[in-house]
Order: C-alpha cells, then structure tokens, then sequence
C-alpha cells in the first residue's frame, strides 16, 4: 500500500524522528569520544546517554517547527500532546524505589528465596525475572522494572558474569516486564492506551492475554536461570538496599510508602491528583529521611525525558504509521507490530490503533499482542525499559547497554512471548 505524501511539517518530524533513532542506536559512540575529547567529555557523556535522546531531538524538532510554522504554533502543538504516561512513570519510578518499598520487596523474596536451601541465590534470580514482572499487573510496569532491577543488580549484572548472559537476562527481563503487565487493564502502557476506547478491562485481559503472557514468563525466567545458573555464585540475599542500614524500615513506614504507591496506581488516569500523592510522599520522605536512602530523581527525571520527548516525536508520525498497521491483515498485522515495536514504543503504536476505523476485534487482538511481544527488542519498545536501563547500565562493559546486544539478548524471550501470545488458545 503506497504512503500518502507528507507535508513540511510531517517531513521534517519525521526526519528528526530518524536521526533521534539513529543517535539511539549510536549513544555509546559518544561515550567513546567523551574520553579522547575530556575538554567536552560533559556534553559527549550527555548525548551518550539513551535516556536523553528522544528528549534532545524533541527540543530540536520544537525549534524547528518555531522556525517553519511560529514560536505560537509549535508551543501550541508541544502544549497540546498528553504527558500523562511519562509523569506517571517518573512518579511510580521514584516511589517504588523508596528504600521502605524495596526493602519489603527483598525481605518476601528472601524468604520464598530461603525455601530452596542452597540455591536461594538462583531462586531470587527467578524471582525476580519473573514474579516481579507478574507482579508489575498489579503494580504498574515501571514499579515493576525498577524493583526487578534493583534486586537484580547485585545477583547478576555484575562485572566478572559473561556480557552475552547479562544480555540474555537483560532481554529476558524487559521481555517479561513487557507482557507480565498484560494480566491486568491499566499496568501496561500499551494496554493503558487501548482498554478504555476498545473497552477491554481486566477480566477481558485476563482472559485473552494474561495467562499467556504468565506462561511466557515463567518459562522465560526458567530457561535464563538455567543458562545462567554455572555463573550465578552463591550470595547472601540483600536485606536492605542500603548496606550501611543499622535499623530495619519501621512497618508504618512502609505501609504508608505502600498506601501512597497504590494511591499513584489507582489514579494513573489523573496526574493531577498523583502528583499530589507524589508531593505528599516527598515531605513524608523528608520528614523521615532516617528511614531513606537517596530517591531515584535523576534517573526518573530522564527516563521522564525520553518518554515526553517520544511524545513530542511520535505525535507527527502518523501519516506514515496509520497506513501501515491499517494496510496489514491480522497475522501480517501481529508481526508488524512486533517489528514496529522495536522502532518506536508500543504504547505510542497501540495508540494509534485507536484511532483506526474499523479495525476488526481479531486485528486489535494482534496489533496489542504483537506490541507487548516486542517490548523488549530495544530500550524505546517499551515505557519502562529507559528505566531498566538507566538502573543496570552500569553493570556492562564501558558503563553503557549495546542496543544491538540487547537486541540478541531479547530475541529468544521475544520468540517464546510471541508463540505463547499468537498460538496458546
């Protein structure tokens, strides 16, 4: 099916949108240069940055549409795009990273951990390659990645584990954080996007998606820890995230810190209200900061870039998405999703789903599978992978996530998520 032609305007996003992809897939690039250029080493390590990407290239399709169409317009169209998902996730980032959240996250896995004697170290590794991403249904996605991440760090991110298996686990954890969400109708962002105009609640997930994504999971999980389990060496489990803790978090404490991450769940629709809870919960902290370690704010604020520039960049994109996913029959639709996911988030292609006429109850079935299977392709497939990443990072060789090892890390869990999602029932 041809492309329509597209205007200036459309022209000009969408070659931005390409160099924004291109600078992704180039970000370690940078980094290189920042150590042969120390006099600009600052603005080199900026750029390198993945999570500052899309946010860099927003700005600059801003200027540039101040330059074609007037300051008044592009501040109108930037004024105009809904900035609901990256506030949200910044919010439920930095609350699920509280110590209190995540200290009651390691004492629950330590104990079910505990269970299996002396391969507690490979049960936690499972634990958190798979409950956790189910438990993101009922969380939200990004709590999920950042609690996954941060109970994963120290088990297998670490510098001596072979890069190609830290890959694999990185793949098999944004994979099944990807579609662990899809149990329910407002964790995943992709699903976010579709339950209310398609009218699809969490029964109705459960029902199509859920219990085939779980399977997926918890297969995925299975195989990664077999692989990994030769190089996986014995270890105590964390008790705190802080290591220099002397007292545990007080229950009130952390029920209070709970209280407040389900009010920002339950209002994800509303970020008026959540921003409210998310300023509560920063006097609370405050006002208790014994019981802290330092909140995840800068890596919330730039994974919030990257989502709010990927807005800013997407919402000209449809002229040459909308002929694409409508052009395409349900089983060609599925895999097309699943390409596209990796090239542009899943949420932003969901999205434009709705506002298809006429897609069939059997494409919108494929086009939302095909997107959660690929979630984990690239670090922009999905809302909260940037998070994963900007938590894990440093683990890899030169502190930075090859895309194109992510890529091959991710194709087997993908491969098993898309067989699950495409032939189970």
């Amino acid at each position: 099916m041809p492309l329509p032609t597209p205007d200036t305007l459309q022209a000009i996003a969408t070659g931005v949108f390409a160099l924004a992809l291109l600078h992704t897939f180039c970000a370690h690039l940078f980094e290189r240069l920042a150590t042969r250029l120390p006099r600009h080493a600052g603005l080199l390590h900026l750029l390198g940055e993945v999570e500052v990407v899309f946010g860099f290239w927003a700005i600059v399709l801003t200027l540039l549409l101040a330059l074609v169409v007037g300051p008044a317009q592009s501040l109108d169209y930037i004024e105009t795009r809904n900035y609901t998902e990256p506030l949200f996730v910044f919010v439920v980032m930095v609350i699920a990273g509280s110590r209190p959240i995540l200290d009651a996250v390691f004492a629950l896995v330590r104990q079910l951990s505990g269970l299996t004697g002396g391969i507690a170290h490979l049960s936690a590794v499972w634990l958190g390659l798979a409950g956790v991403p189910l438990l993101g249904s009922l969380i939200t996605e990004p709590a999920a990645m950042t609690i996954a991440a941060l109970l994963l760090a120290p088990l297998v991110f670490m510098t001596d584990l072979p890069e190609r298996l830290k890959y694999l686990a990185l793949g098999v954890l944004f994979v099944n954080v990807s579609i662990g969400g899809t149990l329910t109708a407002y964790a995943a962002p992709p699903v976010l996007m579709v339950a209310g105009p398609w009218g699809w609640d969490s029964a109705y997930m459960l029902q199509h998606f859920g219990w085939k994504s779980a399977l997926a999971v918890l297969a995925n999980a299975t195989l990664a820890v077999l692989a990994l389990r030769r190089h996986l060496r014995p270890a105590p489990l964390p008790r705190s995230v802080d290591p220099q803790a002397q007292r545990p978090v007080p229950p009130m404490v952390t029920l209070i810190h709970a209280l407040l991450l389900a009010g920002v769940v339950a209002l994800a629709h509303h970020p008026v209200a959540f921003i409210g809870l998310f300023l509560l919960f920063m006097g609370y902290t405050t006002a208790y900061a014994r019981h802290q370690t330092p909140l995840l704010l800068k890596e919330a604020l730039l994974v919030a870039f990257f989502l709010a520039g990927l807005v800013v960049l997407g919402g000209l994109q449809r002229w040459w998405l909308q002929p694409v996913v409508s052009g395409l029959e349900p089983l060609a639709l599925f895999f097309g999703a699943l390409g596209l996911t990796a090239i542009t988030d899943n949420a932003a292609l969901t999205y434009l789903g709705t506002q298809i006429d006429g897609l069939s109850e059997t494409a919108r079935h494929m086009l939302v599978a095909g997107a959660v299977a690929g979630g984990g392709l690239t670090v922009i497939a999905n809302a909260p992978n940037p998070a994963g990443a900007a938590l894990l990072r440093a683990g890899f060789t030169g502190g930075s996530i090859n895309l194109l090892g992510l890529l091959a890390g991710a194709l087997a869990p993908t491969a098993v998520a898309a067989s699950a999602l495409l032939l189970l029932g």
